[in-house]
């Protein structure tokens, strides 16, 4: 936390997460045209959002490219906001605009301490699953090219499906996925999910890329994923499921709909 709110406190670096959120995925030369000052400062603020954890990068052939990571500031808000103030605080601070917009791929990235095999099963047994995911359980075999399906036990109701591209544990996993709670989400089609865990001495760090997502995609598609992982890690390091009004609400959400 001390990190992020460094990180955070510098308007320069402020303004260099305004910029991917508004177009993510930019190099470096990019943002340095957006800035007025050297390339040297803005690889120096880059570093610092880097270790704070808010920046996440991709290497794309030669070029080195940045995303916005919101999961720390979901963190920040879970610990801080939420059990105060969600309803109205959303409101005033344009949080939620921020995390959910809109793109054609979106990387987030937690460190959660947990060992690889340990995270891959919460990923992949659906008992765990519910608990961090607003009560969806997922069922398949698991083996390259199988079908997946995740469902809301309690309400009867199919949450998404997709296939399995590649399966790789403990390690990656990549799958379609076909969104399908409402008519809004089924018209989006099929975009990726690729999750990646590698271990960092006692901890893992765990990066979830969703892309394919058409610009302009329903911000459902890819909006829950900073609560989602908050879920997982609070799972994990704590044993316990995240209670924030949030996820209270969205693991309702389902049992609602029926």
């Amino acid at each position: 936390m001390d990190a992020v709110f460094r990180a955070l406190a510098d308007p320069t670096r402020r303004g260099l997460l305004d910029e991917l959120f508004k177009a993510d995925g930019q190099s470096l030369s990019a943002l340095e045209r957006r800035l007025p000052m050297t390339r040297f400062g803005v690889m120096k603020h880059l570093k610092v959002l880097e270790e704070a954890g808010l920046v996440v990068t991709k290497r794309r052939g030669r070029e080195k490219l940045h995303f916005l990571n919101p999961v720390p500031i979901r963190l920040v808000h879970d610990r801080w906001v939420s059990k105060y103030a969600e309803p109205w605080a959303a409101t005033l601070s344009g949080l939620k605009k921020s995390l959910e917009e809109d793109s054609m791929e979106k990387v987030f990235e937690i460190y959660i301490k947990t060992t690889p095999e340990r995270l891959w099963e919460a990923i992949t047994d659906s008992e765990l699953r519910q608990k961090y995911t607003f009560g969806v359980g997922i069922t398949s075999d698991w083996t390259p090219g199988s079908r997946y399906e995740a469902v809301h036990p309690g309400a009867g109701i199919a949450i998404s499906e997709g296939e399995n591209l590649e399966v790789d544990p403990p390690r990656r996993l990549v799958q379609s996925m076909v969104a399908l709670w409402s008519d809004d989400v089924k018209s989006e089609g099929t975009s990726r999910v690729t999750w990646e865990i590698e271990p960092v001495r006692d901890s893992c760090r765990l990066t979830v890329t969703h892309d394919r997502l058409r610009e302009g995609a329903n911000d459902q598609l890819y909006g829950g994923w900073p609560m989602i992982l908050s879920g997982l890690k609070t799972l994990l390091e704590t044993g316990e499921s995240l209670t924030t009004p949030g996820s209270l609400r969205y693991s309702g959400a389902a049992e609602s709909a029926a």
